[in-house]
């Protein structure tokens, strides 16, 4: 069974269909439920979705994410060490536009030993972990 962190990114495009990635991430939604994978994220994660979601879709938006998509997603709850730890991480690559969410995305990436990550976003890839496909 594969393990699968799921990053907004991915969770945007799900929720739009309108979005330039919606195709490609309902293809991977329904292969990763068709391999049974583990679907992984993180509290930061869950926040930062709907809060996107709230602002460029509204409360619908909202609703649908957290009756549809959320109930599959075993959540990671940052503690104050992980949330340090994706601070340190993220104030040492000044170089890259990287948030918080991401950092602390990639360490719990890290943490969990994920097999992939679900995501669109390419900090995940610069940070030496596989992108679903």
């Amino acid at each position: 069974m594969i393990r699968v962190l799921v990053d907004t990114s991915a969770v945007i495009a799900l929720a739009n269909p309108s979005d330039i990635a919606h195709k490609r991430a309902a293809r991977t939604l329904l292969r990763l439920q068709a391999e049974r994978a583990v679907l992984i994220t993180t509290s930061y994660v869950l926040h930062e979705t709907y809060s996107l979601l709230g602002r460029r879709h509204g409360l619908q938006a909202v609703r649908s994410f957290r009756q549809e998509i959320a109930p599959l997603l075993s959540v990671q709850w940052v503690d104050p060490c992980l949330h340090e730890a994706g601070l340190d991480y993220l104030l040492s690559r000044p170089q890259r536009r990287l948030s918080l969410t991401d950092a602390v995305s990639i360490l719990a990436a890290t943490e969990e030993r994920v097999d992939e990550v679900f995501a669109f976003d390419q900090h995940f890839r610069q940070a030496g972990l596989p992108l679903s496909e």
